[in-house]
Protein backbone atom coordinates (compact mmCIF):
# COMPACT_ATOMS: atom_id res chain seq x y z
CA UNK A 1 0.00 0.00 0.00
CA UNK A 2 1.31 3.45 -0.90
CA UNK A 3 2.36 5.74 1.92
CA UNK A 4 2.70 9.49 2.18
CA UNK A 5 6.43 9.08 1.58
CA UNK A 6 5.95 7.46 -1.83
CA UNK A 7 5.36 10.65 -3.88
CA UNK A 8 8.36 12.33 -2.21
CA UNK A 9 10.57 9.30 -2.91
CA UNK A 10 9.41 9.31 -6.52
CA UNK A 11 10.20 13.03 -6.78
CA UNK A 12 13.75 12.48 -5.56
CA UNK A 13 14.22 9.49 -7.87
CA UNK A 14 12.99 11.58 -10.81
CA UNK A 15 15.48 14.31 -9.91
CA UNK A 16 18.36 11.79 -9.97
CA UNK A 17 17.23 10.66 -13.41
CA UNK A 18 17.04 14.30 -14.56
CA UNK A 19 20.59 15.05 -13.45
CA UNK A 20 22.01 11.78 -14.81
CA UNK A 21 20.20 12.33 -18.11
CA UNK A 22 21.63 15.80 -18.42
CA UNK A 23 25.20 14.60 -17.75
CA UNK A 24 24.65 11.79 -20.24
CA UNK A 25 23.47 14.22 -22.93
CA UNK A 26 26.58 16.37 -22.54
CA UNK A 27 28.85 13.30 -22.46
CA UNK A 28 27.32 11.84 -25.62
CA UNK A 29 26.86 14.99 -27.67
CA UNK A 30 29.82 17.02 -26.48
CA UNK A 31 27.64 20.11 -26.38
CA UNK A 32 26.40 22.28 -23.56
CA UNK A 33 22.77 21.89 -22.56
CA UNK A 34 20.50 23.98 -20.38
CA UNK A 35 21.88 24.48 -16.88
CA UNK A 36 20.31 22.39 -14.14
CA UNK A 37 19.42 25.56 -12.24
CA UNK A 38 19.71 29.21 -13.19
CA UNK A 39 22.32 31.12 -11.15
CA UNK A 40 20.81 33.07 -8.27
CA UNK A 41 17.60 31.04 -8.10
CA UNK A 42 16.37 28.89 -5.24
CA UNK A 43 17.28 25.30 -6.12
CA UNK A 44 14.62 22.73 -5.21
CA UNK A 45 15.75 20.32 -2.52
CA UNK A 46 15.18 17.19 -4.68
CA UNK A 47 17.50 18.65 -7.31
CA UNK A 48 20.15 19.43 -4.71
CA UNK A 49 19.87 15.87 -3.40
CA UNK A 50 20.21 14.49 -6.94
CA UNK A 51 23.32 16.57 -7.56
CA UNK A 52 24.73 15.33 -4.24
CA UNK A 53 24.08 11.72 -5.27
CA UNK A 54 25.61 12.22 -8.73
CA UNK A 55 28.73 13.73 -7.17
CA UNK A 56 31.91 13.51 -9.23
CA UNK A 57 30.05 12.10 -12.24
CA UNK A 58 28.60 15.57 -12.72
CA UNK A 59 31.95 16.51 -14.29
CA UNK A 60 32.48 13.40 -16.42
CA UNK A 61 31.98 15.25 -19.76
CA UNK A 62 34.79 17.68 -18.99
CA UNK A 63 37.14 15.06 -17.58
CA UNK A 64 36.94 12.98 -20.76
CA UNK A 65 38.04 15.99 -22.81
CA UNK A 66 40.79 17.04 -20.41
CA UNK A 67 38.93 20.25 -19.49
CA UNK A 68 38.39 21.70 -16.04
CA UNK A 69 35.09 20.95 -14.26
CA UNK A 70 32.19 23.19 -15.29
CA UNK A 71 31.98 26.16 -12.91
CA UNK A 72 28.17 26.38 -12.98
CA UNK A 73 27.85 22.73 -12.05
CA UNK A 74 30.60 23.17 -9.46
CA UNK A 75 28.61 25.96 -7.79
CA UNK A 76 25.54 23.71 -7.69
CA UNK A 77 27.48 20.76 -6.24
CA UNK A 78 29.10 22.99 -3.62
CA UNK A 79 25.66 24.28 -2.62
CA UNK A 80 24.31 20.72 -2.45
CA UNK A 81 27.17 19.66 -0.17
CA UNK A 82 26.50 22.61 2.15
CA UNK A 83 22.74 22.08 2.23
CA UNK A 84 22.87 18.30 2.55
CA UNK A 85 25.77 17.10 4.72
CA UNK A 86 26.67 13.44 4.48
CA UNK A 87 24.26 11.29 6.53
CA UNK A 88 25.41 9.54 9.66
CA UNK A 89 26.82 6.20 8.48
CA UNK A 90 25.30 2.97 9.73
CA UNK A 91 28.67 1.21 9.96
CA UNK A 92 32.39 1.73 9.60
CA UNK A 93 32.29 0.38 6.05
CA UNK A 94 29.42 2.70 5.12
CA UNK A 95 31.40 5.62 6.53
CA UNK A 96 34.35 4.69 4.31
CA UNK A 97 32.16 4.52 1.20
CA UNK A 98 30.52 7.89 1.90
CA UNK A 99 33.89 9.40 2.74
CA UNK A 100 35.49 8.30 -0.51
CA UNK A 101 32.50 9.41 -2.58
CA UNK A 102 32.80 12.86 -1.00
CA UNK A 103 36.57 12.80 -1.47
CA UNK A 104 36.12 12.33 -5.22
CA UNK A 105 33.70 15.25 -5.46
CA UNK A 106 35.99 17.39 -3.31
CA UNK A 107 39.02 16.60 -5.46
CA UNK A 108 37.22 17.91 -8.53
CA UNK A 109 35.76 20.94 -6.79
CA UNK A 110 39.33 21.78 -5.75
CA UNK A 111 40.02 22.53 -9.43
CA UNK A 112 37.32 25.22 -9.44
CA UNK A 113 36.50 28.42 -7.61
CA UNK A 114 34.53 26.32 -5.10
CA UNK A 115 37.45 24.49 -3.52
CA UNK A 116 37.21 23.46 0.10
CA UNK A 117 38.91 21.16 2.54
CA UNK A 118 39.20 17.63 1.15
CA UNK A 119 39.92 15.23 4.02
CA UNK A 120 41.28 11.82 3.10
CA UNK A 121 38.96 9.13 4.51
CA UNK A 122 40.04 6.02 6.33
CA UNK A 123 41.56 3.42 4.01
CA UNK A 124 39.14 1.00 2.41
CA UNK A 125 40.18 -2.57 3.29
CA UNK A 126 41.20 -4.67 0.30
CA UNK A 127 40.00 -8.14 -0.72
CA UNK A 128 42.60 -9.80 1.52
CA UNK A 129 40.80 -8.31 4.53
CA UNK A 130 37.20 -8.31 3.30
CA UNK A 131 37.18 -11.22 0.88
CA UNK A 132 36.74 -10.64 -2.84
CA UNK A 133 32.94 -10.71 -2.68
CA UNK A 134 32.46 -8.02 -0.04
CA UNK A 135 35.30 -5.95 -1.46
CA UNK A 136 33.79 -5.99 -4.95
CA UNK A 137 30.47 -4.81 -3.48
CA UNK A 138 32.27 -1.86 -1.88
CA UNK A 139 34.04 -1.05 -5.15
CA UNK A 140 30.72 -1.04 -6.98
CA UNK A 141 29.49 1.55 -4.50
CA UNK A 142 32.58 3.61 -5.34
CA UNK A 143 32.26 3.47 -9.14
CA UNK A 144 32.00 7.28 -9.16
CA UNK A 145 35.76 7.31 -8.48
CA UNK A 146 36.46 5.51 -11.77
CA UNK A 147 36.93 8.69 -13.81
CA UNK A 148 39.80 10.16 -15.85
CA UNK A 149 42.35 12.23 -13.90
CA UNK A 150 41.12 11.00 -10.49
CA UNK A 151 43.64 8.91 -8.58
CA UNK A 152 44.20 7.83 -5.01
CA UNK A 153 44.34 4.90 -2.60
CA UNK A 154 41.09 3.34 -3.84
CA UNK A 155 42.47 3.40 -7.38
CA UNK A 156 45.66 1.73 -6.19
CA UNK A 157 43.57 -1.07 -4.73
CA UNK A 158 41.69 -1.44 -8.02
CA UNK A 159 44.99 -1.63 -9.93
CA UNK A 160 46.23 -4.41 -7.68
CA UNK A 161 43.05 -6.50 -7.71
CA UNK A 162 41.66 -6.60 -11.23
CA UNK A 163 41.05 -10.34 -10.94
CA UNK A 164 38.72 -9.78 -8.00
CA UNK A 165 36.93 -7.02 -9.92
CA UNK A 166 36.44 -9.52 -12.77
CA UNK A 167 35.14 -12.16 -10.35
CA UNK A 168 32.65 -9.69 -8.93
CA UNK A 169 31.50 -8.67 -12.40
CA UNK A 170 30.95 -12.26 -13.53
CA UNK A 171 29.06 -13.12 -10.34
CA UNK A 172 26.74 -10.14 -10.85
CA UNK A 173 26.14 -11.07 -14.47
CA UNK A 174 25.23 -14.63 -13.48
CA UNK A 175 22.86 -13.30 -10.82
CA UNK A 176 21.41 -10.79 -13.30
CA UNK A 177 22.40 -7.95 -10.99
CA UNK A 178 23.27 -5.72 -13.94
CA UNK A 179 23.21 -2.49 -11.94
CA UNK A 180 26.15 -3.73 -9.85
CA UNK A 181 27.82 -5.44 -12.80
CA UNK A 182 28.08 -2.22 -14.80
CA UNK A 183 29.71 -0.42 -11.88
CA UNK A 184 32.35 -3.13 -11.55
CA UNK A 185 32.82 -3.24 -15.33
CA UNK A 186 33.44 0.51 -15.12
CA UNK A 187 36.31 -0.14 -12.72
CA UNK A 188 37.74 -2.77 -15.07
CA UNK A 189 37.51 -0.29 -17.95
CA UNK A 190 39.29 2.29 -15.77
CA UNK A 191 42.04 -0.23 -15.04
CA UNK A 192 42.40 -0.93 -18.76
CA UNK A 193 42.69 2.80 -19.47
CA UNK A 194 45.39 2.86 -16.78
CA UNK A 195 47.34 0.23 -18.71
CA UNK A 196 46.39 -2.82 -16.68
CA UNK A 197 45.63 -6.08 -18.53
CA UNK A 198 41.95 -6.98 -18.58
CA UNK A 199 40.96 -10.14 -16.69
CA UNK A 200 37.63 -10.28 -18.52
CA UNK A 201 36.45 -9.57 -22.06
CA UNK A 202 34.44 -6.45 -21.36
CA UNK A 203 32.77 -5.69 -24.69
CA UNK A 204 30.30 -8.62 -24.50
CA UNK A 205 29.59 -7.73 -20.86
CA UNK A 206 28.78 -4.13 -21.76
CA UNK A 207 26.69 -5.22 -24.75
CA UNK A 208 24.65 -7.54 -22.53
CA UNK A 209 24.09 -4.81 -19.97
CA UNK A 210 22.99 -2.43 -22.74
CA UNK A 211 20.44 -4.94 -24.01
CA UNK A 212 19.16 -6.29 -20.70
CA UNK A 213 19.74 -3.42 -18.26
CA UNK A 214 17.01 -1.34 -16.67
CA UNK A 215 17.52 1.54 -19.12
CA UNK A 216 17.53 4.23 -16.42
CA UNK A 217 19.61 7.30 -17.11
CA UNK A 218 21.79 6.52 -14.09
CA UNK A 219 22.60 3.02 -15.35
CA UNK A 220 23.14 4.21 -18.92
CA UNK A 221 25.51 6.89 -17.62
CA UNK A 222 27.57 4.21 -15.83
CA UNK A 223 27.59 2.16 -19.04
CA UNK A 224 28.60 5.11 -21.21
CA UNK A 225 31.44 6.06 -18.87
CA UNK A 226 32.66 2.44 -18.91
CA UNK A 227 32.69 2.43 -22.72
CA UNK A 228 34.49 5.75 -22.89
CA UNK A 229 37.12 4.50 -20.45
CA UNK A 230 37.52 1.31 -22.45
CA UNK A 231 38.14 3.35 -25.60
CA UNK A 232 40.85 5.36 -23.89
CA UNK A 233 40.74 8.37 -21.58
CA UNK A 234 43.09 11.18 -20.54
CA UNK A 235 45.22 10.30 -17.54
Amino acid sequence: MATAETPLRDEYAAAVEQVAGRVLAVLRDGEAVTALAAPGTVVPRPLLAAVRVTGADLFAPQLFTGADPDETDAALLAEARRALPAPAPSSEQAAAVIGWQDWAAGQLLARTAYAGAVPVPAPLPGPDALGWLDWSKRMAQLSVLALPTLDGPVHDTARANTLDLARGTVRCMLRRDLATAVRLARWLAWARADGRPLRLELEPVLDRIRLAGDGTARSVLELTIARRLLNGAPR
